[in-house]
């Protein structure tokens, strides 16, 4: 990227153009990461300023995008685990695995019928409110992955930087992160489908 290498080369005023390239998509992440505005919008802000500050510490412009995610991952961090805002408890994946139900002699999966689910639905503000609740159900091991690839469309080779992971590790957590996040809506569809079955006279 243009801007690293004048950044890297000392040019200052190169900075303003570089924090308008990143702050939206780091602000976003760290919301999902952290999971509240307040920290979130910090956590952003302190990930610019340490980028600016270690820009003489990245070693390949073309690895930017990985190197200032990797920042922003680890001040989330930090920041989760002494914020008032931090869960008491995390999730474990399997607390979030779909259930199964007994129908007579079979055994059925306990999922919601996407089928019946409206086209206008996936592009509606609910539907995009219930995907960023979900992610943030995640553990972080693995909403961070779904976050850098699924939302940044990073590669699992930059991921795997990102994270400090092996190539392997991403695709795995990543499968489960994704069948988790499937349960997670398809609990959330059940729920709103029994709600507008009650509400039927």
């Amino acid at each position: 990227m243009d801007l690293a290498r004048r950044l890297m080369a000392g040019d200052v005023s190169a900075f303003d153009s570089f924090v308008d390239v990143f702050r939206a998509r780091v602000a976003h992440y760290t919301y999902l990461m952290c999971g509240q505005r307040e920290d979130a919008e910090e956590v952003a802000q302190e990930t610019l300023l340490k980028v600016f500050q270690s820009f003489d510490q990245l070693r390949d412009p073309a690895n930017v995008r990985a190197w200032v995610f990797r920042i922003a991952k680890n001040i989330c961090h930090m920041r989760r685990r002494r914020s008032v805002f931090a869960p008491e408890r995390e999730l474990s994946l399997d607390e979030l695995r779909p259930s199964w139900s007994q129908d007579g002699d079979s055994r059925k999966l306990d999922i919601a019928d996407w089928s019946e689910l409206p086209d206008r639905a996936a592009i509606s503000s609910e539907w995009s409110r219930m995907l960023h609740s979900a992610i943030r159900e995640l553990p972080d091991a693995y909403r961070s992955v779904v976050l850098l690839r699924d939302i940044e469309e990073m590669s699992t080779r930059e991921t795997a930087e990102v994270l400090e992971l092996s190539e392997d590790v991403v695709k795995t957590r990543l499968h489960r992160a994704r069948l988790a996040i499937r349960q997670i809506l398809d609990r959330h569809l059940q729920a709103g489908a029994k709600r507008a079955t009650e509400g039927v006279v």
